[in-house]
């Protein structure tokens, strides 16, 4: 796994139902090397600090595999990578066998895998279609939020090397398919309640899941 780009978005603003909206999710590759810090990635723009950024989610990663799919569907897009709205485009980042919880060494910082994107009315206002958003989660393949262990630099050509593999946990693409499954799978839910890469509110959510 690969980074093949590293972006970075200035705050961009739009209306949406008459409020000027401020988002960060109009991401731009850069050709300088990045810094992850504990809750954001350095310079980048993060205006919703309620689902973007902190702990759980200082950095976006998203897989350089999916953009064809992405392209065939919104071919009309001015594609650059960053479209996803993700700090790191990763080749061959694979959803389905990055488990949340699992740390992996990424340049000279230390991440932990923690918990899938779920798109937004941004993300819709952006591609220009409220499609976009079932077809996001129809998908499964959500990319991943990390947690910074230890802050540390990351520059294109950098690769995600596994350190620690999670005990008990579940794939993101099973967890985010879990978030919208009409059938819950309990099993999957009582192994996210015991991890710590997820934060609190994320657990409440799912033990509401669970009644």
């Amino acid at each position: 796994m690969q980074v093949i780009s590293t972006n970075i978005a200035q705050p961009t603003s739009f209306i949406w139902e008459g409020n000027e909206v401020i988002t960060g999710i109009y991401k731009k590759p850069t050709d300088v090397t990045i810094h992850l810090g504990k809750e954001e990635v350095r310079g980048d723009e993060v205006s919703d600090r309620k689902v973007h950024g902190g702990e759980f989610k200082a950095c976006y990663l998203f897989s350089a595999n999916q953009y064809p799919f992405w392209r065939n569907l919104y071919p009309n897009l001015d594609w650059t990578y960053g479209m996803l709205g993700e700090n790191l485009t990763v080749e061959n980042l694979e959803e389905k066998e990055l488990f949340v919880g699992d740390i992996y060494k990424l340049g000279s910082a230390l991440v932990q895998i923690t918990q899938p994107r779920e798109p937004c009315f941004k993300f819709a206002y952006k591609f220009g279609s409220e499609t976009v958003l079932q077809q996001f989660i129809d998908h499964g393949y959500s990319g991943m939020y990390v947690k910074v262990i230890e802050e540390g630099d990351v520059k294109k050509g950098d690769t995600l090397k596994l350190v620690e593999k999670a005990n008990e946990s579940i794939s993101i693409f099973q967890l985010f398919e879990l978030l919208y499954a009409e059938n819950k799978n309990k099993e999957h839910i009582n192994l996210m309640l015991k991890t710590d890469a997820l934060p609190k509110d994320f657990k409440r959510r799912l033990k509401f899941f669970m009644r």
